[in-house]
């Protein structure tokens, strides 16, 4: 059936995404990243504290 996409590209594109498209899918994408970050750290907050304290030993022991 030739009318069908193939399944390895879902969203067959016409022409090639913009820049601004692009910034703004990703935007969007960086957006729903945090919220699932807050929604998960409200939700398991010990889990959540054990990744803050690792991520501030991190940043402690980077070097600038």
């Amino acid at each position: 059936m030739p009318d069908r996409e193939s399944p390895e590209e879902p969203f067959p594109r016409e022409r090639p995404e913009t820049d601004a498209e692009r910034r703004r899918r990703r935007d969007r994408f960086l957006r729903e990243l945090a919220e699932a970050r807050e929604l998960r750290a409200r939700v398991q907050p010990r889990r959540a504290k054990v990744a803050r304290l690792r991520r501030a030993l991190r940043m402690r022991t980077f070097r600038w």
